[in-house]
């Protein structure tokens, strides 16, 4: 009765079922990993958003590259705005997707280093792309602020691409080294998102705290992917018994070759 399993069409279903099979629990496994990672992200800038704030220079000094533990981490410092070397990071968007450019200004601490402090977002609503944006004055004289401590932007990491031969006092991406070399100054590794004081009249416009990754829709996809792989075999058990009933119920001992599977309802 169950002859027709040797015929190609159920040959070739049976194959494709069984590389349904370990290919879903791969891809399951592959879900439980991201879920894993993004669970850990979320830990991991939880603690670091919700930890005391300490001095910057506890955390990062010139030449240091940033950790993902030390990433997001709250730190003060005190010191001055230079605004004489101001300069924008070109095509950053807001929290309403707008595009326009972050204001990231060197702050002079006490010993004469640099801390490079990422001040919020401005529009770009200016008379061209070439000319330098009308900027926010930053407070005036000593003062401390307050930030998110972030390692160097790369393209590797933000996909942003580092264009050459951009308008003065324009950039794309955020690097103390390179930072450093155009100050000619020491530069502490890193950047810092400002969060205080706040700016008046709201503008630079802050950048938001950085939100959760929705680990659990990966944990979703991991029980879906393996609820898949095994239906498959179920799937293909109840098409082997619905083609051998078919065959019983119109009395064909040997199926012929071009018979195709019963459709599952």
């Amino acid at each position: 009765m169950y002859r027709f399993l040797l015929t190609r069409q159920w040959v070739i279903l049976t194959l494709i079922s069984l590389l349904l099979i370990p290919t879903m629990i791969r891809l399951g496994f592959w879900q439980k990993h991201r879920y894993e990672e993004r669970s850990a992200r979320n830990a991991l800038v939880a603690q670091a958003l919700n930890a005391k704030p300490v001095p910057v220079e506890r955390v990062t000094g010139p030449g240091h590259a940033v950790t993902r533990k030390e990433r997001y981490h709250t730190v003060t410092a005190t010191g001055t705005f230079d605004t004489a070397h101001e300069v924008v990071v070109r095509r950053r968007t807001n929290a309403d997707d707008e595009v326009g450019y972050h204001v990231l200004t060197p702050f002079v601490l006490a010993d004469g280093r640099v801390l490079l402090v990422n001040r919020g977002w401005i529009s770009s609503d200016g008379p061209s792309q070439t000319a330098f944006p009308k900027v926010p004055a930053p407070p005036a004289g000593r003062v401390t602020v307050q930030g998110r401590l972030m390692p160097d932007e790369t393209t590797a990491a933000s996909g942003i691409k580092d264009i050459k031969g951009l308008p003065d006092r324009q950039i794309m991406l955020i690097n103390s080294a390179e930072q450093a070399r155009r100050l000619g100054k020491q530069v502490l590794g890193g950047y810092i998102q400002q969060t205080a004081p706040e700016p008046r009249g709201d503008t630079p416009e802050q950048i938001s705290d950085p939100g959760k990754e929705d680990a659990p829709l990966n944990y979703a996809y991991m029980i879906q992917w393996w609820l898949f792989a095994a239906g498959v075999p179920y799937g293909w058990f109840v098409l082997v018994r619905r083609e051998a009933r078919t065959r019983e119920e119109v009395g064909k001992d040997e199926p012929a070759a071009e018979t195709e599977p019963a459709a599952a309802v």
